[in-house]
């Protein structure tokens, strides 16, 4: 028979002649042989060893081998490995039965023949040869999933990153002459993603707040600019023409299949509901307006107090905490304010990390212009417009 590499095969058998008998035959016929004089000493050299094929006795002292056939097929690591049980028991059913359920795969009698030895011991190993082949290929296809699924999983991230960054960098078109630059779409975003998740909302919801958020004012793109870039209040019919700005952004964006741009319609045009309902478009009051709306309208009322525009100043950080915690119940959702100062520090990190760069976008105005803008403004008024 020829072998590349000699097969080992563990005889375990409490007596010696047996023992020897088995190792001549297959010794004879190319085979590495390891003996064990009884379990105990069989469960000690597999816990080193890794034989191609065990030829077990059934009946030894200590540990018999029904037991020892049991423990190998528990072990992981030798599971695989084909056991014959030996025995001299011809009639009794009862321990082969017992055998079967402990993981044999063969029988043989003793007086064991030799022709029939080397017959079981050569199928065996063909079998294990095929068993090793398919476990193999498992494991080799799984590490080949896995390094796929990690590449793929890398690059739809990074799919995810550069779609999160062109919505901020188009968003911030429509908005550019009266917001400056894109850090409050920005913050808004990470704002509300963080409120939403801080209220225990699906991972998924979460991110798609993260990607909806930014497109609440997309509709300002349709606002005349001496609307959108006066210095002064606004007049009733102005006012009037500025409040479309949610409905123009809502219909920018409806018939997506896209779910987070579905999310961005209703963003834009609830993110000026008001929870008492005095807000706009549709007067909705309380829990009609849609959660994703109502956390916006927190995110985006917060930021733009402590934001400077052409027509107003920033206020001081704490003074927004105040404003944003004495509206609530009034322009807030008491659970969205409540979830908003359970994670004040994260929101002030984010304040802190994407501050503004202010211009004044497009628009050129001069220093009376924005000093008239400030001296003219109040807090109320702020709090109207946002």
């Amino acid at each position: 028979m020829n072998i590349d590499k000699k097969q080992r095969i563990l005889v375990v058998d409490d007596s010696r002649t047996d023992r020897l008998y088995l190792r001549k035959i297959l010794f004879h016929e190319g085979y590495e042989v390891i003996e064990a004089t009884d379990g105990l000493d069989a469960l000690s050299i597999l816990s080193s060893e890794v034989p191609d094929l065990i030829l077990l006795d059934i009946i030894m002292p200590g540990i018999d081998g029904i037991e020892v056939a049991k423990r190998i097929k528990e072990n992981d690591k030798t599971s695989i490995i084909p056991i014959v049980m030996v025995s001299s028991m011809r009639e009794d059913i009862k321990y082969r039965v017992n055998a079967l359920k402990a993981g044999a795969d063969d029988f043989l009698n003793k007086p064991v023949d030799s022709m029939e030895l080397v017959a079981r011991v050569q199928s065996l190993l063909k079998i294990k040869a095929y068993n090793e082949y398919i476990y193999n290929y498992k494991n080799d296809l799984e590490n080949e999933v896995a390094i796929r699924t990690a590449e793929l999983q890398k690059a739809f991230k990074k799919i995810k990153e550069v779609s999160l960054e062109i919505i901020y960098r188009l968003t911030q078109a429509a908005v550019y002459k009266d917001e400056g630059t894109g850090a409050h779409i920005k913050r808004v975003s990470l704002y509300a993603a963080a409120i939403a998740r801080a209220m225990g909302l699906k991972e998924t919801i979460v991110e798609n707040i993260l990607y909806a958020s930014p497109m609440h004012d997309i509709g300002k793109i349709g606002i005349p600019d001496h609307i959108l870039l006066k210095t002064g209040k606004l007049n009733q019919d102005e006012w009037e023409i500025m409040k479309q700005h949610t409905v123009i952004g809502s219909k920018i964006l409806m018939k997506s299949n896209v779910e987070f741009i579905q999310l961005g319609e209703i963003i834009a045009l609830t993110h000026h509901e008001k929870w008492d309902g005095s807000g706009y478009s549709q007067g909705l009051a309380g829990t009609q307006i849609p959660l994703a709306g109502r956390i916006t309208a927190l995110s985006d009322a917060f930021d733009a107090i402590g934001s400077q525009r052409p027509y107003k100043k920033a206020l001081p950080v704490e003074k927004s905490f105040e404003i944003i915690k004495n509206s609530r119940g009034t322009h807030f959702d008491p659970d969205v304010v409540d979830a908003f100062f359970s994670i004040k520090d994260e929101i002030l990190a984010i304040e802190k990390q994407h501050k503004d760069e202010y211009e004044f976008g497009a628009s050129n105005f001069d220093k009376t212009h924005i000093i008239n803008a400030i001296t003219n403004s109040s807090i109320n008024e702020t709090i109207k417009c946002i």
